[in-house]
């Protein structure tokens, strides 16, 4: 587990460097990335991997909104970088090499898992702007 923690945190910063985020925002990038592998960690086996995702997802916008308001940066500099570790590039990299095999069946099914995956991740990042705007709208 520490072992995938820090590969987490390594991954989403390191993502930071390579879009030229600031560089007092790495720290930040790489604990939003962290915190959103524990949710996906502690969530997978329990939980469909889709839905996961999204939990993660949703936590990971939610710790972006509040970094953003609090190093007064944009959100999608901790965003991006945070969701780096629940791409599911793997996934689609199968999918690609079993079409290439002519494995069409298992090809269709890796891919579709890629692009639920995918839409899962979108489905938290719009559900934590949702959630940012009705408290900001609640709050005045």
């Amino acid at each position: 587990m520490i072992a995938q923690l820090v590969t987490s945190f390594i991954a989403s910063a390191a993502f930071g460097i390579i879009f030229n985020a600031p560089r007092r925002a790495l720290l930040q990038c790489g604990l939003t990335g962290m915190l959103g592998w524990i949710v996906y960690y502690i969530l997978d086996p329990r939980l469909d991997t889709v839905l996961s995702t999204v939990a993660a997802t949703l936590l990971i916008g939610v710790v972006s909104q509040l970094s953003a308001k609090v190093y007064r940066m944009p959100v999608i500099i901790f965003s991006v970088a945070g969701i780096i570790p629940l791409v599911p590039g793997g996934l689609a990299y199968d999918a690609m090499r079993k079409f290439v095999e002519n494995d069409y069946n298992a090809a269709v099914q890796l891919a579709a898992q890629a692009f639920l995956i995918s839409g899962s991740i979108a489905i938290g990042l719009v559900l934590s702007e949702v959630l940012n705007q009705a408290f900001r709208r609640r709050k005045n």
